[in-house]
């Protein structure tokens, strides 16, 4: 078999070369690190030319990458979004629990100042009608709630109740047309009558002469008459007092203790027996006597001797 190239023995020797040169150009480079410039240089020039051939593949991977974050983001938006208003509704929900549980702190602590047993409902449903002021409760004849129980909040007397059902009760307040309340003035027991004169009206205290003891800032309390209140419920502030000439009534005006417009539970006030019951005199009629017979006895024997 003859050898490669053999026709042309300067190529062979040409070929051996090249090889003898490639070995001794690896073993610089790889052992010495002869070449490391000039590879530097090389890598500079040829730098261009890579980036340009790799832009398309670039440009390729960064539209969807762009997209493709920009989904994400958008699902992340989405996300912290519905988060946010469930967190919203929870605080709000947080919120009303504590202002409920602030008035009921209020409803508990009147209710242990009260002597009479209560029990705590809740409006259902306002009237609308402006010439008829009621509300709706949430207990009725099944609770033990009868027409005419004294409807009270944490500030004061807000009505009565006036017609009952199994469930539900409806109650007129005090700013009713329709509703007048006994009361008497806390300073000095001085007895009227106080009726209601409508939406957004202060209440009237009626059939009080020009020369009757009463003030600004007199505060008017339940005064028992008529049995359907009990004594000493706060029903309002004096806040206007005006004697207008040719008229036989003095004009007062007067502003609800209660929260008429703002109190979501209420207190009915139960008939029975009183939670703090009265002292019982405890008499000692053996004693007495003795006491009474003892100077009788010794007024005998002093006759006597």
């Amino acid at each position: 078999m003859k050898p490669l190239f053999a026709n042309n023995p300067s190529l062979n020797t040409r070929m051996m070369l090249a090889l003898l040169a490639s070995l001794v150009l690896f073993f610089l480079d790889s052992r010495l690190d002869y070449f490391k410039p000039v590879r530097s240089v090389l890598s500079t020039v040829v730098y261009p030319i890579q980036v340009t051939a790799s832009m398309p593949t670039s440009l390729v991977d960064w539209i969807e990458d762009f997209f493709q974050d920009r989904e994400q983001l958008r699902e992340k938006m989405a996300v912290l979004e519905a988060s946010n208003m469930l967190q919203n509704i929870r605080l709000q929900k947080m919120q009303a629990l504590e202002r409920e549980n602030m008035r009921l702190r209020e409803l508990l602590g009147s209710s242990f100042r009260l002597q009479e047993r209560v029990q705590v409902a809740e409006l259902l449903t306002v009237d609308l009608d402006p010439f008829s002021q009621q509300v709706v409760i949430d207990k009725g004849k099944n609770y033990g709630v009868y027409v005419g129980q004294p409807v009270l909040d944490a500030k004061g007397v807000m009505g009565q109740v006036t017609e009952t059902s199994p469930l539900s009760s409806r109650v007129v307040l005090l700013t009713d047309p329709s509703h007048s309340i006994p009361i008497q003035i806390n300073r000095n027991g001085l007895r009227a009558v106080v009726t209601g004169r409508g939406l957004g009206e202060k209440l009237q205290m009626d059939f009080l002469p020009h020369n009757a003891d009463i003030r600004v800032g007199d505060l008017l309390v339940t005064s028992g008459l008529g049995g359907r209140f009990p004594v000493g419920y706060p029903v309002g502030e004096v806040i206007a007092v005006d004697f207008p000439q040719g008229k036989a009534f003095a004009d007062i005006k007067v502003e609800p203790a209660a929260n008429l417009a703002t109190s979501r539970e209420v207190m009915l006030v139960l008939p029975g027996e009183k939670i703090q019951a009265e002292p019982v005199a405890i008499e000692e009629p053996e004693a007495s006597e003795n006491a009474v017979e003892e100077p009788q006895e010794e007024q005998v024997n002093g006759d006597n001797s």
